[in-house]
This record gives C-alpha cells, sequence and structure tokens, in this order.
C-alpha cells in the first residue's frame, strides 16, 4: 500500500500501517477474530466488493497476516487463517475497540462487550508495564532510541515531543 505522506523509515507504527493501514483490512482482521475463515463470509459479513475483498486478502497474505490454506480441492477453494504476525494484531484492534465503545457508544448501548473466558467477567482491555503490571498512560510512558534506530530520527521525534510538552 502507498502513503501519500512522507514515512518515517523504521518506525514500527508506520510499518503496520504500511500493511493493514486502511478500513477494508482492519474490518476483515476483526472478522477474522470472530471467527470468519472464508472470501464468502467476509464479502457477506462486510459487504465489500469481492475487487477489494481479494485485493486485501491477497496484501494481507503476502505480509504474513494470513495464511492461505485449501479446504476444497474441486474446485479449489481457501480459507483465511490467522498467522502469528496477524495474530499478534489482537492488542491494536483490542484497542481500537475499546477506544470505539468509550467514545463513540451511548452508556448502556455498547455495541460489543468483551468477556474473558477464563474468569467469565466483561472485561475492559488495559495496557500495562510488562514488567510490574502497572497500568500505562501516555504520562508514564517515554520514547527512547531502539538498538535499530537512526540518531536523527530519534532526535527529530525528541525535538517534537519538547515543542508539544512546553
Amino acid at each position: 500500500m502507498s502513503s501519500q505522506t512522507a514515512s518515517t523509515p523504521g518506525c514500527p507504527i508506520d510499518g503496520l500501517l504500511q500493511i493493514v493501514g486502511d478500513r477494508w483490512s482492519l474490518l476483515i482482521l476483526r472478522d477474522a477474530f470472530y471467527g470468519v475463515r472464508r472470501f464468502d463470509g467476509f464479502q457477506q459479513h462486510l459487504g465489500i466488493s469481492k475487487k477489494i475483498l481479494a485485493q486485501r486478502l491477497r496484501s494481507l497474505t503476502e505480509a504474513g497476516i494470513f495464511n492461505r490454506v485449501m479446504y476444497q480441492e474441486r474446485p479449489q477453494r481457501f480459507e483465511y487463517r490467522l498467522a502469528a504476525r496477524g495474530l499478534d494484531t489482537f492488542p491494536v484492534l483490542l484497542s481500537m475497540s475499546r477506544w470505539g465503545t468509550r467514545w463513540l457508544s451511548e452508556p448502556g448501548k455498547e455495541w460489543l462487550q468483551l468477556r474473558h473466558t477464563g474468569c467469565g467477567e466483561i472485561i475492559e482491555a488495559q495496557l500495562v508495564c510488562s514488567h510490574c503490571g502497572e497500568r500505562l498512560t501516555p504520562a508514564r510512558v517515554k520514547p527512547l532510541a531502539g538498538p535499530g534506530a537512526e540518531s536523527k530520527d530519534i532526535e527529530s521525534l525528541a525535538r517534537a515531543i519538547r515543542k508539544t510538552s512546553s
């Protein structure tokens, strides 16, 4: 997928958006997490054109988000199963769902609720520190250069952060 804006080489958010940064790709991923696997299932549930769906499934498969698995030989039919890369998008979609529920739903009229199968309770997704378990907020997270970062990219990011936090 091409972007009309300048990209940030090495930025993980930019990289993810290059793969799943359009509405249809995200909705296809959502439906895959709900259990949809077949072309006709995606097409029927989303109301997406066959041409666009074929393009998105092809690009998501090429990007390693889906594995294409034959389930019928004559005629050949395939399922689209989430690969490890696809399964790792779950926290992204969960966070987007949480945001949409909080800001776009009327209280008591939520479109979707999520139940934790382990304890049976309705959950609200939260990001927590993988080391101490503390809830993460923007004020408690500081961006640092990683081993693969170019210093000029991080310096540019640091300047932008300083400007917005002054």
